[in-house]
């Protein structure tokens, strides 16, 4: 394998749709039941415990960009072979692979539970998760381009969804955010933590690296997808603290979808019914770029065809919709992945922006 990736000309795509790539990353189906989960550990100052989390999110950016400045042209994979080895890289290569499959996994079943608790409650895992799946299977067999076109797409049609919280802002207490700054230092970094699962995707810039022509705008364009996506979270957050009863949101899974509720359409008695379909759009670019990053390592570590890694995954993936039931399962597995996301995503970078600064000095020292 090589360390440096030159991929053709035609595959290249404009570093400014890093930007749309990032922020629909980052914003999933975990947004809807996001606000939950901080208030539960920064109550009222939640919101604030997402803005603290982009100061974290931008510094570990400005860590992945260092070190990817350091090669020419390398993604994550190879710079694993740089550091390790050849042997050795791949126990690092092949964990970050298992990574990307089990988050497409568990997006997938997430959202699937969605449907099935707001709109057909009988409807069978593996159904969904077969349709689901041949929209992502088709859209990654199109190539990084096509997946880059889906996320901007995928963005622009669901944007509308994001304007219908202007109904549940006017009917918020603005006394449910008052006081601020209640919470002690340490329920404010335990909110931080909890936001962590739900901003991951920003990452995605160690794979997509070599596909960027502009590199040198990679930070700038980065750092604004991540800023969009933490905007949007504390406007949800804010919105679902004032909208919210104490009590309410903490019992609520899905604050904002239950919002929707409030919301009044001519010849529409259910508004989010169309809210979780169109979901999809949401979550689609979502499992396409974490899947095809799986896929691209599969190719790039085991020199294996990545069309072949694309059906073997997606037969795995879906099988996986056989063995998780219960919601209990489900959410044990998904706090256990936040937990390996937060480890992988924010802390490993740091160490291998140690172990490559280290490694690029003793170069220079030796070739001078």
């Amino acid at each position: 394998m090589k360390i440096n990736v030159d991929p053709k000309e035609s595959l290249l795509f404009n570093s400014y749709l890093i930007m749309f790539i990032i922020h629909t990353a980052q914003t999933g189906v975990g947004i809807a039941g996001l606000p939950r989960i901080i208030f539960m550990e920064a109550g009222r100052d939640a919101w604030i415990s997402v803005l603290l989390s982009w100061i974290l999110v931008s510094f570990v950016v400005w860590l992945m960009v260092k070190i990817l400045e350091t090669y020419k042209s390398a993604d994550l994979y190879g710079i694993h072979q740089d550091i390790y080895g050849k042997w050795f890289s791949k126990v690092f290569n092949a964990l970050y692979i298992l990574y990307y499959v089990i988050l497409t996994y568990v997006i997938l079943m997430n959202y699937v539970e969605m449907v099935q608790a707001w709109i057909f409650p009988k409807l069978q895992t593996w159904l969904l998760m077969g349709l689901l799946i041949f929209l992502m299977v088709y859209g990654v067999l199109g190539g990084i381009r096509v997946v880059v076109g889906i996320t901007f797409l995928g963005l622009v049609l669901a944007l509308w969804i994001v304007f219908m919280i202007y109904t549940p802002i006017k009917h918020m207490d603005i006394n449910h955010l008052l006081p601020i700054l209640t919470s002690s230092p340490k329920e404010m970094l335990m909110g931080v933590y909890k936001t962590s699962f739900s901003i991951i995707g920003f990452e995605l810039i160690l794979l997509l690296y070599p596909y960027v022509k502009e590199k040198k705008k990679i930070l700038k364009y980065t750092l604004l997808g991540t800023f969009s996506s933490t905007l949007l979270f504390t406007v949800v957050t804010i919105v679902s603290i004032g909208f919210f009863s104490e009590d309410a949101l903490k019992k609520t899974i899905w604050p904002v979808l239950s919002m929707f509720k409030i919301l009044q359409i001519p010849n529409l008695e259910r508004f989010e019914f169309i809210a979780v379909s169109f979901w999809m759009l949401i979550i689609l670019p979502n499992i396409c770029i974490f899947f095809w990053a799986s896929t691209r390592g599969v190719k790039r570590v085991f020199n294996i065809s990545q069309k072949k890694a694309i059906y073997s995954l997606a037969l795995l993936i879906w099988g996986g919709s056989f063995l998780i039931d219960k919601r209990l399962t489900m959410n044990s597995l998904t706090d256990q992945l936040a937990t390996v996301s937060f480890i992988l995503v924010f802390i490993y970078p740091s160490f291998l922006f140690i172990l490559v600064k280290l490694k690029h000095l003793k170069k220079k020292g030796s070739s001078s």
